[in-house]
């Protein structure tokens, strides 16, 4: 087997380094049979390849010890090779006298200079030892001293980096949870102190609100980072695909300097924006990232992460979208928020201007631009479904064109408060008939893909005689709603893509004082819900 890839082969192993935007991929595969291929498709996509033996099954861990020579030697590119236990994140319980014997077995098999030991920080002061004891000579430059907490960021950070440095080997990884986004703070000090004292240190927060250190860590000096072969194949939690870090992120790009925006939420791995604005971003040839920022604690990231005049990092922050359930809390962060925010009661982008944060609110007018060529809004009879930040959203926007509307909701005792701001009746779902109505639109969550899937506000019986039917919802692309209405022989049939194109098109030109290209961000957006079908 010759394992190699473009990128890698220009790698000088003894530097393992040669600029900050490196990916290694994990192979996790249970047979020994199943690694020549795993390895030669990670290759393609990686840097750097690592080997997780810890994957293997019980019954194949002697034979993968067996073959490991071998395996190693047919290698030619950059190569880490690990035998992580269950404690630290390993697939399977191996005790130190195991890992020890491996380690030492390895060692002593002379191993070729493009491979790299990944060893846990608890064995390294024992197998420093019986080496010294053995006489046998180990490359600690080809060694990563590594340690793993599955809980969240210790108490003792500092010290731990501290009692790794003073080691012998030469490369340190830090791993640790994020149980809220502010835990990457932490990951990002341990980065620009270790930059300072110039030590080759690879730290990452994992989980879904540590997806950031995965994304700037390479600019902020984390030695590599590490990507899976595809979504299903991820080795650790907030492990991305390889090839979106390269391809949507544009990983390769990204400086100190790169103008930084996301999404606020919780969650947020199911969104489509880093697909539309990172495309939009490429096509304006802009130097930006937008990244999927996962917050369950908006007061405190907003003060430690965002405001300028209150946040801990450095970075060049510009903006944020916000979705929920952050779009009402996060305006008591803000130093000022536009007339359509505030009268709807929520913000759906955050716009940094100097040191103050400013609120907008992009979806009402964006929900309208979907009907700009299809009905004349103004007397027009409009029926909402749905009572909560979606209907405010739209109610706000048609109240603005004229439009005489109706809120349809199961539960019309907490309909009440929104029908009074707008001033429009509320009438019980359960048994509506829209017949007497030019548009009918769906605010509520049924129909998404998923769990809701299979579920509609109403049906083709009800929807009889409505002239259009809106459904907000944009994935899937076509909804049991929009098939109920298509089967009413409703004139008009749309779902809700366009308009959360329109809303981030706003956010973007908000941001950048650019237009934003309307077609590649659609485009991107529907590939995105064609690869996840």
């Amino acid at each position: 087997m010759n394992i190699n890839s473009e990128q890698s082969a220009s790698l000088n192993p003894s530097s393992f380094i040669l600029h900050p935007c490196h990916i290694a991929v994990p192979v996790c595969a249970r047979r020994v049979a199943e690694l020549h291929d795993a390895m030669s498709r990670a290759a393609q996509v990686a840097d750097f390849v690592e080997l997780r033996l810890d994957c293997l099954d019980d019954v194949e861990l002697d034979a993968a010890m067996r073959a490991a020579t071998e395996l190693l030697h047919s290698v030619t590119g950059p190569l880490i090779l690990t035998l992580r236990p269950a404690e630290q994140g390993g697939r399977r319980v191996i005790d130190v006298v195991a890992r020890l014997a491996f380690w030492l077995k390895f060692f002593s098999s002379e191993p070729p200079g493009n491979i790299f030991a990944d060893i846990e920080h608890d064995l390294l002061p024992l197998l420093q030892e019986r080496a010294g004891a053995a006489d046998l000579n180990i490359d600690w430059s080809r060694v990563i001293c590594s340690q793993h907490d599955f809980t969240g960021v210790p108490a003792n950070l500092e010290q731990l980096y501290e009692e790794m440095a003073a080691g012998p080997a030469r490369i340190l990884k830090i791993a640790v949870q994020a149980n809220a986004i502010t835990d990457c703070l932490a990951v990002f000090r341990l980065l620009e102190r270790a930059r300072h004292e110039g030590r080759e240190l690879i730290a990452v927060a994992m989980g879904e609100a540590g997806i950031t250190t995965r994304i700037l860590g390479p600019s902020r000096g984390t030695s590599l980072t590490f990507g899976a072969l595809d979504e299903t194949q991820a080795t650790a939690p907030g492990q991305l695909a390889a090839a979106d870090l390269r391809e949507l992120y544009r990983l390769d790009s990204i400086s100190e300097r790169t103008a930084i925006t996301g999404l606020l939420g919780w969650p947020v791995a199911h969104s489509l924006s880093p697909h539309m604005h990172n495309a939009a971003f490429a096509a304006r040839k802009l130097d930006a990232v937008y990244l999927p920022l996962a917050v369950n604690g908006a007061r405190e990231f907003m003060r430690r992460m965002v405001h300028p005049r209150t946040r801990e990092m450095r970075w060049d922050l510009r903006g944020l979208s916000v979705t929920a359930p952050h779009k009402s809390a996060i305006m008591e962060s803000l130093d000022s928020i536009d007339e359509a925010a505030r009268e709807i009661g929520a913000v759906n982008t955050v716009v940094v201007e100097g040191d103050e944060l400013c609120g907008y609110n992009t979806d009402a007018a964006a929900a309208l631009v979907p009907l700009e060529n299809l009905i004349d809004l103004n007397g027009a009879r409009v029926a909402v479904i749905g009572a909560g930040g979606a209907a405010r959203a739209m109610l706000w926007g048609l109240r603005e064109r004229g439009a005489k509307t109706t809120i349809f909701a199961r539960r019309t005792a907490t309909a009440q408060e929104i029908a009074e701001q707008f001033a429009a009746p509320v009438q019980t779902l359960e048994g509506a008939r829209f017949d007497e109505f030019d548009l009918v639109v769906n605010t509520t969550p049924l129909g998404t893909r998923g769990q809701l899937e299979t579920e509609t506000p109403a049906t083709a019986a009800q929807l009889c005689g409505a002239r259009i039917a809106y459904d907000l919802v944009y994935n899937p692309s076509e909804t049991r709603f929009m098939r109920e209405a298509h089967e009413a022989g409703c004139e008009s049939v749309l779902n809700g893509l366009p308009m959360l194109v329109a809303q981030a098109a706003t956010q973007f030109q908000l941001w950048t004082g650019e237009e934003a290209p309307l077609e590649v961000m659609r485009a991107a957006a529907e590939r995105r819900i064609a690869e996840k079908r």
